[in-house]
């Protein structure tokens, strides 16, 4: 006695359509995209992002971690400019949602942050006030007192006209 393994049309159809939904739910998944864009007035800065050189202003790239994040700006005539810029986690990023944001979420999420920065003009210092500072300088230091070569402004403050757009 010979058993027909032989399935039916509509068993094949439905098991063919199985599959399919299945697979496409498996390539079709979401994922975050996360870029972040810096520029600066007047454009053609060279950027740094956690010491790594991106490019010139306007430039993005895309990053993989949020939080603070050290952007440093780099132009001929301009002061450099350096900062800590707060990259805020967005809520589908928090634990447990992440996890259906970037495998079962079937649509793309873009998350693109912006920082925006005015960069100052370089400050050209007379030299009878840099010659003062050096010898000013040499007495301190006959004298046993080391003076550090130049102040850095409280963390509280920021350059004025820097400012973060985004979401």
């Amino acid at each position: 006695m010979k058993r027909s393994h032989r399935i039916s049309g509509r068993r094949l159809e439905a098991w063919v359509l199985t599959v399919v939904a299945i697979g496409a739910c498996v390539v079709e998944t979401g994922c975050v995209r996360r870029r972040m864009t810096v520029r600066t007035n007047p454009p053609g800065a060279l950027v740094f992002v956690d010491d790594q050189e991106i490019g010139l202003t306007p430039v993005s790239t895309p990053f993989t971690y949020y939080g603070t994040r050290k952007i440093q700006i780099v132009k001929d005539g301009y002061e450099t400019f350096t900062t800590k810029q707060k990259f805020p986690t967005p809520w589908y990023q928090y634990p447990v949602l992440d996890f259906f944001a970037e495998n079962l979420w079937p649509f793309e999420v873009r998350d693109e942050r912006a920082a925006e920065f005015d960069l100052m003009p370089q400050q050209i210092v007379p030299n009878e006030k840099l010659m003062e500072r050096a010898e000013a300088l040499r007495q301190n230091n006959l004298q046993g007192q080391v003076v550090p070569m130049w102040s850095a402004a409280p963390a509280s403050q920021q350059q004025p006209g820097a400012a973060q757009t985004g979401s």
